[in-house]
């Protein structure tokens, strides 16, 4: 069976994107989603804005934070119909070598809505039923929360949360998260959800104010401060804690040069820096100091699907919170959407809605 649907196309950089009908079907294995809400990205605006290339061409429907109701199913995947799901932001193919030994993030036939297939600006998605996260529709209005507000999960909450996890962050460790709006807000709440202390950095007040409430034990506005002042600041919040002044967790979420390089100045004997935020700047570092203080640097490629359950479960137990960082938007004002975004006019995290 066939739906009537449409998608939102962006057709070149910086062009109005175009709506565009057409027929949304289930092949096997296959669903096709109801789209509850997908959320505008840093990525999206990438895409967008900054001429990073999709991988399949223009013209292509953006939108990789979904969430929605499955409407119908292929064959072999019947029994996801009319459950509540999010779509994860990359789908393996839960098949090739690297899968069976669980490197599902580095599958080389993984499926990136908005970008490797087409995304969720849109009423509907076609998307493989493997790997889909269900949604308990009674915990979700336990907790106050609607289908559409936790379509961040899929990239926002999710990249941060398996970032954190491969970390090993564990109680009563430092933990120093460049970047407190979108993800580095999330990243924020987990590593605080994991036992974490958390030092939140950024260069804008109202962004360390709103996550000052939500598992920051610490904020810091780095806007005209050097590396050794930061340094000093981050050494000075570790001894007022009463914690070690090695192994600390620093969390890249700013997706700016000026970012990574404090994240790279930050390091300590021990520390774990990882790469949550995307660039296509560079910055100069001096990799030895990897080796001089015993540290390492992991890159963070989304989230495998099997990890997503629990990252929900963080917000259905409200150990993160997710209202007061989403604010929806309909999708047909998809263009001055994506406009007031780039232009830092709107501080949450949208989230686009069909209907």
């Amino acid at each position: 069976m066939s739906i009537d649907a449409y998608r939102w196309l962006m057709t070149a950089p910086q062009e109005p994107m175009v709506k565009r009908e057409f027929l949304a079907s289930a092949g096997p294995g296959e669903v096709v989603v109801e789209v509850a809400g997908c959320g505008v990205c840093h990525t999206d605006l990438g895409y967008y804005y900054d001429g990073v290339r999709t991988n399949q061409p223009l013209p292509l429907a953006l939108g990789h934070e979904i969430s929605g109701y499955v409407v119908e199913t292929g064959p072999g995947a019947s029994s996801w119909k009319g459950k509540a799901v999010i779509v994860p932001a990359v789908l393996p193919c839960g098949e090739c070598d690297l899968c069976q030994r669980g490197l599902t993030t580095i599958c080389r036939a993984q499926k990136m809505p908005g970008n490797d297939i087409e995304g969720g600006f849109a009423s509907h998605i076609v998307v493989p039923a493997r790997g889909l996260c269900l949604v308990d529709e009674q915990r979700l209005a336990k907790a106050g929360l609607q289908l559409w507000q936790v379509s961040v999960v899929a990239d926002a909450l999710t990249t941060p949360y398996q970032a954190v996890r491969r970390a090993g962050v564990t109680p009563g460790s430092v933990a120093v998260v460049i970047g407190a709006g979108g993800v580095g807000g999330y990243c924020v709440q987990v590593a605080n959800a994991f036992g974490a202390k958390v030092l939140a950095i950024d260069v804008d007040d109202r962004k360390l104010e709103a996550i000052a409430q939500y598992g920051a034990a610490k904020t810091l506005n780095s806007r005209g401060l050097d590396a050794k002042q930061i340094k000093q600041a981050a050494q000075a919040f570790a001894k007022e804690q009463g914690l070690r002044s090695t192994e600390w967790f620093i969390f890249e979420c700013s997706g700016t040069p000026a970012g990574q390089q404090t994240a790279w100045n930050l390091l300590v004997h021990g520390a774990t820096l990882s790469v949550v935020g995307f660039t296509m700047d560079k910055v100069d570092v001096r990799l030895s100091n990897l080796m001089a203080y015993d540290a390492r640097a992991i890159g963070n490629w989304g989230c495998p699907p099997e990890q997503y359950p629990a990252a929900l479960e963080l917000v259905l137990d409200g150990k993160v919170q997710v209202a007061p960082f989403v604010e929806p938007h309909p999708l047909a004002d998809i263009n001055s959407i994506f406009a007031a975004v780039h232009r830092h006019e709107i501080r949450a995290r949208v989230v686009l809605q069909p209907r």
